[in-house]
């Protein structure tokens, strides 16, 4: 029981902890200080391991590192949007 509520909490909590970050970038406007390559090699963390939940059928794997791939990837288009000062802002 406490082992499935730790991973429950920490699944969550890590699929989660970008969105803030996404949401302050796309209100600001600003994402002169997001590091695009520490993004980067989340999504090719997360990315991993999503490939790995689908080889092993893992559905929480599958579902939490897939997610936060989605918000992560996000985060890099944000990124990629808001730093390109020839690119007009949506």
């Amino acid at each position: 029981m406490f082992e499935n509520l730790t991973g429950i909490t920490a699944s969550i909590f890590t699929t989660i902890a970008v969105l803030p970050q996404v949401y302050k970038v796309i209100k600001t406007k600003s994402a002169e200080d997001i590091s695009l390559w520490m993004f980067a090699s989340l999504l090719i963390g997360v990315g991993s391991w999503t490939v790995y939940g689908i080889l092993k059928n893992d559905w929480p794997i599958i579902l939490t590192n897939g997610l936060s791939f989605l918000f992560n990837a996000a985060m890099v288009y944000v990124k990629l949007v808001y730093s390109n000062p020839k690119q007009p802002k949506p």
